[in-house]
């Protein structure tokens, strides 16, 4: 698993984690705000009554605009709007989010292109189902079937390594923590429930998703506004945080170590792709079922970056940033991929005034997690461990890129004490023997559920979350399924729709129980992947879109 994961960090560094990504991602999205006269702007208000009307039940589709939004929401309101906000902070600091908005405004237009061409293109399946999306309008609009297949191949494998195993991976964390549920018993009750629930189609999917937003809307809207409030004097410092480090990256601050501008950028754009799916060309498969004229629907889908990022991602942000527990330690279970063994020892001790007490150790560290040239060196050799304890007093232990403390070192499933030897290579531990626990960083759903335990609600704030996240990622796993079950009909047939539904639900179970940073990588390859034909396709049909946009009359 180690190795697989190191090979994920490889694709991902020369994918979305370099710099010509976010430039394609953002640039394109610049380039049809242009071009088409800032459409997130001018059609704003026009997204709001076409939405809220009601569509002639004689039209086309099996769903109504505001049915097809609130799905192609369902899917994109998830783990990326919970646990991908707190991730971004957590690698990117606050100036990730700024990152995060600008992809969402200019993402409004894409998703305005994107929805508007897979609408159009669409075609009804044998069944009688109608299906669309990037896949169509590849083939039929650049005459490129080939490149439509690829498409359509990732966007398949996608819709399992993005829009379902983080989904029941975060899912299963939060519920062990906060209810003590087995992984894989929420694994099995979900994954029964997604079968059922997938196997009526896009009505049902529809149907499901149309009321599960409003619930879940409610739910969560309702603790942030009660943390916001007990915290309403740490807003305007938190909008501080986002803005005053923007082009210099996030310095170091209590336990997080600090983020270079390179890595708030590239985590904000990651975090925002994957929160709003703006250019990956998903919610056009949903948006595509709509009775709604493919201009009106392409309208109306702007709504969608702008409610999921613009507005849930940052009341996600500002709850975390205001309740401070961004860099606080907690005490936690050290995971394998995110802890390392360091040489030498280092403090992030303070003065009385705020300052780091040794802020070359703290310097030498921040390059280290950003991969910048620096003096630490990874441990290796043989760790002597006794009633717990590591022996040596020469290393650090660094967990969720912090330094940790109160180390115990524990037998494997159980609350014995460990004493023995640890055999450590370049800083990896060999655990599988052993259970590390400590305090340090925490990180995606559990830095929110963290969050939302401040205060009011206490223990019950990460119960909350729970529940959010329970709602916010079984519809996105409903949804994607869908999305890949529309890729597989356009390969295979309809005949090959059944065996994906089968493999995604045995996918979802099983990712209930894997390394979370594994799943998380995962993701951020497959979204990167899918996203190229789909914004090449666009750029190639972009006086076509023109025409259409400059037809739509203003409601």
């Amino acid at each position: 698993m180690e190795k697989f994961n190191d090979f994920l960090l490889l694709l991902d560094a020369n994918l979305s984690g370099s710099w010509w990504f976010p430039a394609l991602l953002i640039g394109t999205g610049i380039f049809f705000t242009i071009y088409l006269g800032f459409p997130q702007f001018k059609y704003f208000r026009s997204a709001l009554k076409i939405v809220s009307r009601k569509n002639d039940s004689d039209s086309e589709g099996e769903t109504t605009g505001f049915q097809a939004l609130t799905t192609a929401m369902s899917g994109a309101i998830g783990t990326g709007n919970i646990g991908g906000v707190a991730l971004a902070i957590w690698t990117g600091g606050p100036a990730a989010i700024f990152w995060m908005w600008i992809t969402a405004i200019f993402g409004m237009t894409t998703k305005y292109v994107e929805v508007t061409l897979g609408h159009k293109y669409r075609t009804t399946l044998e069944d009688g189902s109608i299906s669309g999306g990037p896949m169509y309008y590849i083939e039929q609009g650049l005459n490129m079937k080939w490149v439509a297949i690829l498409f359509a191949f990732l966007m398949m494998i996608t819709a399992i390594g993005s829009g379902n195993m983080p989904q029941i991976n975060n899912i299963a964390l939060v519920m062990h923590t906060e209810f003590a549920v087995p992984k894989l018993f929420t694994g099995l009750f979900l994954g029964a429930l997604l079968w059922v629930i997938i196997i009526g189609g896009i009505k049902r999917i529809a149907s499901v998703a149309s009321k599960i937003i409003p619930i879940m809307g409610l739910i969560y809207f309702g603790g942030a506004l009660v943390i916001l409030v007990e915290n309403y004097q740490n807003i305007i410092p938190s909008f501080n945080a986002i803005f005053a480090q923007v082009f210099t990256g996030s310095a170091a601050v209590g336990g997080f170590l600090g983020a270079s501008f390179a890595m708030s950028l590239k985590y904000g754009v990651a975090r925002g792709l994957y929160s709003n799916e703006a250019g990956q060309g998903s919610s056009p498969i949903a948006h595509a079922s709509s009775k709604n004229k493919s201009i009106d629907q392409g309208v109306v889908s702007i709504l969608e970056p702008f409610i999921d990022t613009i507005v849930v991602c940052s009341v996600t942000a500002l709850v975390i940033l205001s309740s401070g527990v961004w860099t606080e330690k907690f005490d936690t279970t050290f995971s394998k991929t995110d802890m390392l063994i360091l040489e030498g020892v280092y403090s992030d001790e303070k003065n009385l005034d705020g300052t780091y007490l040794y802020p070359n150790h703290i310097d030498e560290l921040t390059k280290y997690v950003q991969n910048i040239d620096s003096n630490v060196k990874e441990f290796s050799g043989f760790l002597n461990v006794a009633d717990g304890i590591f022996i040596a007093e020469d290393i650090t232990v660094i967990h969720s890129r912090s330094i940790a403390e109160d180390i115990i070192v524990t037998s494997n499933n159980s609350s014995n004490l460990y004493s023995g030897i640890l055999n450590v290579s370049n800083g990896k531990v060999s655990m599988d023997n052993v259970s590390i626990k400590g305090k340090s960083l925490v990180s995606s759903a559990e830095l929110t559920a963290k969050a939302f335990s401040q205060g009011i609600f206490g223990q019950y704030g990460g119960k909350l979350v729970a529940i959010a996240l329970l709602l916010f990622a079984f519809s996105t796993a409903i949804t994607w399924c869908y999305y890949g079950d529309r890729s597989t009909a356009y390969i295979f047939g309809e005949r090959g729709v059944v065996w994906y539904r089968n493999f995604y639900v045995l996918c979802f179970i099983l990712a209930a129980v894997i390394d979370t940073t594994v799943v998380w990588n995962i993701a951020y390859v497959v979204v990167a992947l899918v996203s190229i034909p789909n914004l090449f396709a666009m750029f190639v049909l972009r006086k076509e879109m023109k025409l259409l946009s400059d037809d739509f009359k203003v409601k």
